[in-house]
């Protein structure tokens, strides 16, 4: 034990020390208090007024031709001589004035972009999207919709063409624009337009129903593991992933993809009347510079090229409907795009052109 012998004239001293510690330690507890109330009104706010906010997303719109008119300003300011500039800028002018004067007002082209999933639930956005421009929409205005999908779910995509089929029912022209690939529940979208146009190495048709579903039943048999299922209806279910599949539940199951094989069909033949649909309806997927001879698509174009003609006649705006996502979503949503891109990767190293 080592004790310290304090002189007594440092006392006074010491005793100020702990008078200041105590004055100091009192201050930032008052000065705590005070921050945490403030906080707890602040959260209290913000509880209150994001209870107040409506679930639902909200519509965005962007005119794609005046950043298409702001972008050749800018390349014009660069790259000509001041004059021939200048010379450009009262041109321009000009012609607004004009415009102005003699009333005239372009027509509307609305864009929407459209890459589906699996199961299609980016239809939530796309109907919203459709009722937007069917509510303001002029008897000059038309709609293009980006389609970007492989297929998926017959529910899905099925819901995904009726929506665009509104935009028909209610006389807006509508043409869909395929960059990459509308295949199978994409070209089902694809084809309900008045016109289609496709990239030359873009993918379309695909004009089949697939369906697989794997069975583990000798696993489990080998194992001693038994499984039950009941059903009330004889077809309630025809294959199963545990149980032991029969000859006549694999018939069945047949039996519904041709039905829906030639719903499908029937489905097209509606929309593109002069199309060959035995000739193209056999599962099969074709290029655009190909499709276009099997009747498919109407003319090979790149969505670029086709709103770059837009622009001279109409005003292009893109209409977007986004959904408010949760903080669970926007994680799933981040893994998911992850393993795609590392997926796409993968498949990039062991495929070349």
């Amino acid at each position: 034990v080592i004790t310290v012998k304090i002189p007594q004239d440092c006392h006074p001293c010491m005793e100020r020390v702990l008078e200041f510690l105590y004055e100091y330690g009192l201050f930032l507890a008052k000065a705590v208090t005070i921050v945490v109330a403030i906080l707890a009104v602040v959260i209290f706010v913000l509880a209150a007024s994001m209870k107040n906010k409506s679930d639902k997303g909200e519509l965005r719109l962007t005119d794609i031709s005046d950043e298409l008119m702001q972008l050749k300003h800018q390349l014009k300011e660069e790259l000509l001589p001041k004059k021939q500039f200048k010379a450009y800028e009262k041109q321009v002018k000009a012609a607004e004035k004009a415009a102005e004067k003699q009333n005239l007002t372009k027509g509307k082209v609305f864009v929407i972009d459209f890459k589906g999933s699996i199961d299609a639930n980016e239809v939530a956005s796309l109907r919203e999207e459709v009722t937007a421009i069917i509510t303001i929409a002029d008897k000059d205005d038309q709609v293009l919709v980006n389609v970007e999908s492989g297929g998926g779910m017959v529910h899905g995509y099925g819901l995904a063409s009726s929506q665009l089929d509104r935009l028909r029912q209610a006389n807006i022209p509508l043409s869909i624009c395929v960059d990459k690939v509308a295949a199978s529940g994409g070209y089902m979208m694809a084809c309900v337009a008045n016109k289609v146009y496709a990239a030359p190495f873009a993918i379309v048709g695909s004009i089949g129903v697939i369906a697989q579903i794997p069975n583990f039943n000798r696993l489990l048999k080998n194992h001693d593991i038994d499984y039950e299922q009941h059903t009330a209806g004889n077809f309630k279910r025809t294959l199963t992933v545990f149980g032991e599949n029969t000859d006549e539940g694999r018939a069945k199951f047949q039996q519904e993809l041709e039905e829906t094989h030639v719903l499908f069909k029937e489905f097209v033949g509606r929309y593109r009347p002069n199309m060959d649909i035995a000739k193209v309806a056999t599962g099969e997927h074709w290029y655009g510079q190909q499709a276009i001879d099997l009747g498919l698509i109407d003319a090979v174009s790149t969505s670029d090229d086709v709103i770059l003609d837009l622009v001279n006649t109409h005003q292009v705006i893109k209409i977007q409907y986004q959904m408010k996502k949760k903080l669970a979503d926007k994680i799933a949503h981040g893994v998911s795009l992850s393993v795609t891109t590392m997926m796409n990767r993968f498949a990039e190293r062991n495929q070349s052109v």
